[in-house]
């Protein structure tokens, strides 16, 4: 190959290396994939994803971690959830967390998975908001219930810990302290990373 080809080459090569990778380790962004759709016979609106901080999408980044592929690790200070992918990757997704008193920290696995769940709110919620009293035999699948489109359900040694990974409708709320505990996600993002996780999967909060 002639120097002049040779160099061309190595220029295209730089450009797609430096294209794939971002200075912060993001390999790949997908901001085009919170646009409407029909899940399971409810209609999901699209999302105005420019309106949230391009850090919380959805997005492959270079992650090393000890833990194998698969297992789930929130960083609540940082507002992100890491699925651990081969190679040194891993899927990252913006998060909403537990307000001031309601922040928690553990290793836990997923116990089920439910698409559309019912939501319960438990005593201790119902007597700080007596008005979720109407919903103490479970609130209906649906884009207003309060776990989204997806939940994933953590337990421990203990049994249940209440806390759950869920999708929620309020993508104003993606990188703020505001739930009760638990970790919410846009609901095209849980959607996507139901599809990813093991029932059984390791969730490390940090």
């Amino acid at each position: 190959m002639r120097p002049r080809k040779v160099l061309a080459a190595l220029s295209i090569s730089a450009s797609v290396l430096l294209a794939g990778c971002t200075m912060d380790g993001t390999l790949r962004t997908f901001s085009g994939s919170y646009g409407s759709k029909m899940d399971a016979g409810y209609h999901l609106p699209s999302i105005p994803i420019y309106k949230v901080d391009k850090k919380y999408h959805r997005q492959v980044v270079r992650y090393e971690t000890g833990e194998k592929p698969g297992t789930i690790i929130v960083d609540t200070g940082a507002k992100f959830l890491y699925f651990v992918m081969p190679d040194g990757q891993a899927m990252r997704y913006g998060i909403g967390v537990g307000r001031e008193g309601f922040e928690w920290k553990g290793t836990s696995r997923i116990a089920m998975k439910r698409e559309w769940p019912v939501w319960t709110p438990p005593a201790e919620m119902i007597k700080r908001q007596p008005e979720l009293a109407k919903w103490r035999g479970g609130m209906p699948p649906g884009l207003g219930n309060a776990l989204g489109a997806r939940a994933l359900y953590l337990y421990n040694k203990g049994g249940d810990t209440g806390y759950r990974l869920h999708g929620t409708p309020e993508w104003n709320s993606i990188g703020k302290a505001m739930s009760s505990g638990c970790i919410r996600l846009i609901n095209q993002d849980i959607i996507d990373l139901y599809d990813r996780a093991e029932t059984g999967a390791k969730v490390i909060v940090i």
